[in-house]
């Protein structure tokens, strides 16, 4: 299947059963598989009038407790971003898919990872943290994306899963999920009418208050740090006995696998950890490689994003070089694994430099 609708078949399976969206490409295949299969379950597919009309009609069958998600690239993500932040702040679990375009601005349909920022570092106002998934392999287009339902609703936040146009567009062979049981996480906070209950129920984000607004937040940020022990995935790929460590995600990490492979066949001990989830940031995988004696070399499809989480986790412990490219070029593995041996070459001639210092003392 194409990544786009394996990712979208896993959300039918994981009991999404509604969708509100606005095409745009290169994620337009997600909708129409979307249109065409989600009627079939009893679900509802609504092409909205706007990507501000879909993320808030997102947010009003959040409220009622149903699963829903949207989609979108580039462009159609930042007109949600608004929206993105009262879903946040109202603690609404629901999946955002981002398959990212080129930009800035309109940008073109090639494939990207110029959307780092924006994922991770909260593009709109406040305070608050999406968990960010990022899929390497058509298989995980739909294995994340069932992870992404069950992680909206155990946390009651918004879970973000980035892609990118080759994810999105490229054929692979892929082993569906199953189908979710229909016992679900119960949400007794839902907006599905006063029944018993003494009061109405009421989802808001807005506290008038200082020391209740303050109070939220306190909880929030207390949320984000729980997803940050429990919910921080890696792969760590030829790394264990690694001098030189690339780091990537996604599409890019694909690409560094191969490099790797060409550069341990050249003698030069190289290895990869590709982040899963970049909210939260795999950083003790990082930190401890650089407690071993690692170089790194962050690979991105951008001038530059994931590479200032990379230095924050190394703390100045290791260099930590980039190499990207962008405008939907894509790196080559061969030109990947030249770097990876020249960054090794530094590290050799840094060493040898420190040793012949020490012999002169």
């Amino acid at each position: 299947m194409k990544g786009n609708e394996a990712l979208a078949e896993a959300a039918i399976r994981a009991g999404c059963r509604f969708f509100f969206g606005y095409p745009i490409t290169p994620q337009n295949e997600l909708l129409e598989y979307m249109a065409r299969h989600l009627p079939e379950v009893g679900g509802t597919f609504l092409q909205s009038e706007s990507e501000i009309g879909a993320i808030n009609m997102v947010f009003g069958a959040s409220c009622a407790g149903v699963r829903v998600m949207t989609s979108s690239s580039g462009p159609g993500i930042s007109l949600k971003q608004e929206g993105i932040s009262y879903l946040a702040g109202s603690e609404l679990p629901a999946v955002i898919v981002n398959i990212m375009r080129t930009g800035p601005g309109l940008g073109g349909i090639a494939p990207t990872q110029s959307d780092y920022f924006q994922a991770t570092k909260g593009g709109g106002h406040g305070d608050y943290r999406l968990l960010v998934l990022a899929p390497a392999s058509v298989q995980e287009m739909a294995d994340l994306t069932a992870l992404a339902f069950e992680k909206a609703d155990e946390y009651r936040n918004p879970v973000l899963i980035l892609g990118d146009g080759v994810l999105g567009q490229m054929m692979e062979p892929v082993i569906l999920p199953e189908q979710a049981a229909q016992e679900r996480l119960e949400k007794p906070w839902a907006t599905t009418g006063k029944g018993n209950n003494e009061k109405a129920k009421l989802i808001t984000s807005l506290y008038i208050k200082p020391e209740e607004a303050e109070c939220f937040n306190s909880r929030l940020r207390a949320k984000y740090s729980a997803m940050e022990e429990r919910e921080t995935r890696f792969e760590r790929y030829r790394a264990d006995d690694a001098e030189v460590i690339a780091i990537a995600y996604g599409t890019a990490a694909r690409l560094c696998m191969a490099a790797v492979d060409m550069v341990r066949e050249r003698g030069i001990r190289a290895g990869l950890i590709r982040p899963i989830t970049l909210f939260p940031f795999p950083v003790e995988p990082l930190r401890a490689a650089a407690q071993a004696g690692s170089s790194f070399l962050t690979v991105e499809l951008s001038t530059g994003q994931m590479v200032e989480d990379v230095r924050l986790a190394i703390e100045g412990r290791q260099p930590v070089e980039f190499y990207g490219r962008t405008g939907g070029m894509v790196p080559e593995p061969r030109v990947i694994a030249d770097r990876l041996e020249e960054l090794a070459r530094k590290k050799a001639s840094a060493q040898m430099a420190r040793s012949d210092e020490g012999g002169a003392a």
